[in-house]
């Protein structure tokens, strides 16, 4: 597990630099984030199927979320927070960068979406508001962060006993290292050079032991693999290059 910085914080400014510069490009369909669009339909299918597995919620009501609150950490300009609010949770979108999420504050308002979005790392929120969601998620974020373990143990703070915290990220083999490094950003060009850094890629199983460590309990995962005939996202048995997770906080935390 590469970290690029020994400071207490997940913060890795060259990270946060590099989106920034396109922060306003985050609803371009055919810009950088472009494959964060076709990536989201099969997040929000893990998200609705296992959040209404543990909360036991309506499998047709078409907003399932009524009455949860959930955090969007690394929100990003609001890809997850939007479809979520709309499907009835109370969201709190964050992310490190200002400039984006003043992105995300400029289309939700332009979509008549009330979320609450703010500049700021988890580990703050995490010592502001302990225990205060119901559900956190963090999709493609901690592969970009200074401090896996901190932010494991931000994720595990911020999730109410009894809440849940849903992971989506990279693994670390070689063939990620062709297909979601190399060929995402040298061959296809989905994302630009140098927006992964391989060696900060979690296998499975050291993201279970920092979820577990943080006092989280693993409850679902899955692999997520690119259907190149669909020009979409799927999941899959296959966890070497994708993957899915959802983790718990037990009653008694």
């Amino acid at each position: 597990m590469n970290q690029k910085n020994t400071a207490a914080s997940t913060a890795d400014p060259e990270d946060v630099a590099r989106f920034s510069a396109v922060a306003a490009e985050w609803w371009d369909m055919q810009g950088p984030f472009a494959p964060l669009h076709k990536f989201t339909p099969v997040r929000l299918a893990l998200i609705r199927e296992w959040l209404g597995d543990h909360f036991a919620l309506s499998e047709t009501d078409v907003r399932p979320f009524d009455g949860l609150k959930f955090l969007d950490i690394g929100c990003g300009g609001g890809l997850i927070s939007e479809p979520l609010t709309r499907m009835g949770a109370a969201v709190t979108g964050i992310d490190a960068d200002p400039l984006t999420i003043g992105t995300a504050r400029l289309h939700a308002g332009q979509t008549g979406l009330e979320i609450d979005y703010r500049a700021c790392l988890a580990e703050d929120l995490a010592a502001e508001m302990p225990g205060a969601f119901d559900v956190v998620i963090a999709s493609e974020v901690i592969e970009h962060v200074a401090d896996p373990a901190l932010f494991a143990s931000s994720l595990a703070k911020l999730v109410r006993p009894g809440g849940a915290v849903f992971v989506t990220t990279l693994n670390r083999t070689m063939r990620s290292l062709l297909f979601g490094k190399l060929a995402a950003e040298y061959v296809l060009r989905w994302v630009p050079a140098g927006t992964h850094d391989w060696r900060q890629f979690l296998t499975p199983e050291e993201l279970r032991a920092l979820l577990t460590e943080a006092g989280l309990a693993m409850a679902e995962k899955t692999g997520i693999r690119f259907d190149p005939l669909g020009d979409s996202f799927e999941r899959s048995s296959d966890l070497a290059i994708n993957y899915a997770m959802l983790a718990v906080r037990p009653e008694s935390a």
